[in-house]
Order: C-alpha cells, then sequence, then structure tokens
C-alpha cells in the first residue's frame, strides 16, 4: 500500500496537502505524527501494566475465569456491564457460539473481551494519543499475568471502513446461524446510537424488556434469505438466558439490553474521537512541513488546515449531540445493576444533573449530550480542534444554530446541557456564553 509521506519537495508536499488534506491512508498512522506501531502507549492498560512490574498490583488467577475477575477488579470494570455476542467475528471465533458466546465487558476507556476456555483475554484501550490500542493476556500462563501488545493481528480487522479508517472498535449487527456463523449473504449493521432498535444486536444475547420493539438479538437463521425471515418473538423481551447456554462459566447469566445501547453509542463514539485526533494531528504536521518549506511563519494558518479543523469539529459536535439518534418507541430496562452503576458516576452540576442520566423512554439519555466529553481521549485532543468544537457547541446551545443536524434539541435540552457542561467541565464555561434562557430544575 502506498504512502503519504515522501521525502518533503514543494511540489509533491503541495500535491499531496491541496489533494488530500483531509485523507489518512489506511496504514498513514505508522508514520509522524501518528507513528502508531512505534510509540509508547499511554493508557489505562500501559499504567496497569507498569503497576505490574513494580509489583504494586498483582493479578490473580482462578478456575475458570482465569485472569477475568482479578483484570476487572484491576481495570475497575463492572461485572454488570457484561454483554454476550456468539458470532464467530473475533480474534478466537473457534471458541464462540450461541452455547459459548464472548463475554464483552467495558468501562469508559476499557473493553474487555473473554472467551470460555479461551487462550487469551482480548482488551482494547482509548488512548489519548494512538486512539485505539489493542492488547492480549494469556490465560495459559497461571505463573504470571502479562499484557502483549497487538497491532497487526487485530488491525486486520480494526482498522477499515467501519472504523473510520482508524484504529478502533467494531460493534456489529449480523444474521448468525445455530453455530454462531454470520450469513454475510444477508447483510449486515455497523451499530451505533443512530441505529434502528429493529437493526440491533443481531448475533448478540439481548436480556431486558423493550415492549413491541423488535431487534435482531436472541436469534438463530438459516439459508440465504434470513434478512427475509420473520423474528421469532421468544427471543424478544428476554430476562432468563438459562435456557440458551451454560452460564457456569461466566461472571454473569445478563447480557444487558441498557449496557449494549451504551456499548454501542460508546464504541463508535470512540472512533470518532480517533478519526478527529488523527486528521487533525496530521493536519497541523503537514502545515508546518509546509510553512518550513515555503518560508512561511510559523503560525501561518491554510485554508487547509481549516477545512480539516472544522470538518472534525463539526464531527464531534453531531455524534456528541446525538444528532440522528434513533428515537425509542417503548421504555427500555435491563436486567442488572448497570443502569444505577453507570448513572452514579456523574459528575453532577449544582442542582444534582448529570449527563449519564438515562431517559430510555424516547431516547437513550435524559441529557443528549455525551459523557465521552469528560474522556482523557477527549481531553488530549489538539487545542485547536477543541477551541473549535467549543465554538461551535456555543453557536448550538445559544440557539444560534438552528439547523436541520440539532433540531431535535428543544430550548429546555439547550439550556440544561450548557448549565451542566458550564458546571462540570471547565473548559466548557470558557466558551459557552450565557445567553441561553434558564429553565425548570429537573
Amino acid at each position: 500500500m502506498g504512502r503519504l509521506f515522501p521525502s518533503f519537495v514543494v511540489g509533491g508536499l503541495w500535491a499531496l496537502w491541496s489533494g488530500s488534506a483531509a485523507v489518512i491512508a489506511q496504514d498513514d498512522y505508522d508514520h509522524p505524527p501518528i507513528s502508531y506501531a512505534h510509540s509508547q502507549p499511554d493508557n489505562a492498560v500501559s499504567r496497569l501494566e507498569n503497576r505490574l512490574k513494580t509489583g504494586e498490583v498483582v493479578l490473580a488467577y482462578e478456575e475458570p475465569w482465569g485472569y477475568l475477575r482479578s483484570l476487572l477488579a484491576a481495570l475497575d470494570i463492572p461485572v454488570s456491564s457484561q454483554t454476550l455476542v456468539y458470532s464467530k467475528t473475533s480474534l478466537q471465533r473457534h471458541r464462540i457460539s450461541p452455547r459459548t458466546p464472548r463475554a464483552i465487558f467495558f468501562n469508559d476507556e476499557v473493553y474487555l473481551g473473554y472467551c470460555k476456555n479461551g487462550d487469551v483475554l482480548e482488551i482494547s484501550v482509548a488512548d489519548g494519543a494512538l486512539g485505539t490500542v489493542f492488547y492480549t493476556v494469556d490465560q495459559r500462563d497461571r505463573s504470571a499475568a502479562a499484557f502483549r501488545r497487538q497491532n497487526d493481528n487485530c488491525l486486520l480487522c480494526h482498522a477499515g471502513g467501519q472504523t473510520r479508517g482508524v484504529p478502533g472498535h467494531l460493534f456489529r449487527s449480523l444474521y448468525v446461524d445455530k453455530h454462531g456463523h454470520p450469513l454475510l449473504a444477508s447483510g449486515s449493521f455497523r451499530v451505533d446510537h443512530t441505529s434502528p432498535i429493529a437493526q440491533r444486536w443481531g448475533g448478540w444475547y439481548v436480556t431486558g424488556t423493550h415492549g413491541d420493539q423488535k431487534h435482531l438479538g436472541n436469534q438463530i437463521f438459516s439459508g440465504r434469505d434470513a434478512a427475509e425471515a420473520g423474528i421469532d418473538p421468544t427471543g424478544l423481551n428476554v430476562t432468563d438466558l438459562s435456557q440458551r447456554f451454560d452460564s457456569s462459566a461466566y461472571l454473569s447469566d445478563d447480557s444487558d439490553l441498557v449496557a449494549l445501547m451504551v456499548l454501542g453509542h460508546q464504541a463508535a463514539g470512540h472512533n470518532v474521537l480517533t478519526k478527529a485526533l488523527f486528521s487533525t494531528k496530521t493536519a497541523l504536521y503537514r502545515e508546518a512541513a509546509l510553512n518550513r518549506e515555503l518560508g512561511e511563519p510559523a503560525d501561518h494558518r491554510w485554508d487547509s488546515t481549516n477545512t480539516v479543523l472544522n470538518s472534525s469539529a463539526e464531527a464531534l459536535l453531531k455524534y456528541f449531540l446525538f444528532s440522528g439518534e434513533a428515537a425509542l418507541q417503548a421504555p427500555m430496562e435491563g436486567t442488572t445493576a448497570f443502569a444505577r452503576e453507570f448513572t452514579a458516576q456523574g459528575p453532577r452540576d449544582r442542582h444534582g444533573r448529570s449527563l449519564r442520566e438515562f431517559d430510555l423512554t424516547t431516547r437513550l439519555f435524559r441529557y443528549p449530550c455525551s459523557y465521552l466529553v469528560y474522556s482523557e481521549s477527549f481531553d488530549r485532543l489538539p487545542a485547536e480542534l477543541r477551541e473549535r468544537f467549543w465554538t461551535r457547541m456555543n453557536a448550538v446551545l445559544s440557539g444560534a444554530d438552528t439547523s436541520p443536524d440539532f433540531a431535535h434539541l428543544t430550548a429546555t435540552d439547550r439550556a440544561a446541557l450548557r448549565e451542566i457542561l458550564c458546571d462540570t467541565k471547565p473548559e466548557a464555561a470558557a466558551f459557552l456564553s450565557e445567553a441561553a434562557p434558564t429553565v425548570s430544575r429537573r
């Protein structure tokens, strides 16, 4: 595959810059300024790895889960976040089936995959400089747990069109047969908060209630016309999976509906953050090189850079403000403590409101702005990008921007979001004006 960083000559650099300023080749992130494969990670897992090396933390092995429980505790990942996927679509696909689903646990930064009798635990983590970094922990070595960073093995699937062309996460909904094989001829869906419920969770177990809304979870299909087959009603509003697989080798027998909804929003949100990070860093890097070559001042700003900054900020804003979110048609309720534990994390404004509060009647969250705005990944975005993000946020929340992308936000929503962000995110308070009207509390 061709590289986008030839020797810098003015003509070649200008052609590269003017023709593809907003484009990153699939393998371009292995070069400066990202240098993905060669840079030292700095994230929740790498920090835990350092604590393991010093002996500050020791991970315990126990049957039948190996290092799973100990690692979840060390990374502060709740058991209630468990979701179960039975499609053969990951590294240990030979271990996965409807009778032996893969368990995925997550918190705001880390995703951990566990297979019954699996060789490794699979981990991906948000990294403020590298986007998403992948690791495994050998489950066969009982003497000492060790992280092994994975690049090529994971990036074969986790760095393409499905992840916005950057190292990221895949959350797909597929038609799956009784063995767990995806029936790819019937199509598939990428899942996030914009996905209609009817297209979500094919190949996943789902526990919870959702009224008369249909989804593809808890379903087994056959034949090439799976997409035309009807939905088995016994797979809807399921609260007990005990007849579908033996849960004794799992920490929970649930695959919580609310956890699945949050997972879909968050995994795609991390991809949006990574795309914005890589695009912006690359644009600024190329601009600096162009300024040096042409003898321009170091702070000279090119229109091409403005284009990348503006488009990246806009993509973040639309995703974080739930533009295009699929409306819920009935109340949703999970089967674990996930919703309660997730909400309790805060932070909260002076009136007790939080971006982590759920609605689950007509939309996912009560206050439609992503809690990922508090993440380290967001805070480590280039300052120029965050400035444009908050400037655009101010235009939307003040009511100055009434474009269709944000028509779902009522005046009450906009005022509440402004107040919550100003109270809980100091950087936001510096950009958000006091122009929005006040609203009644809660």
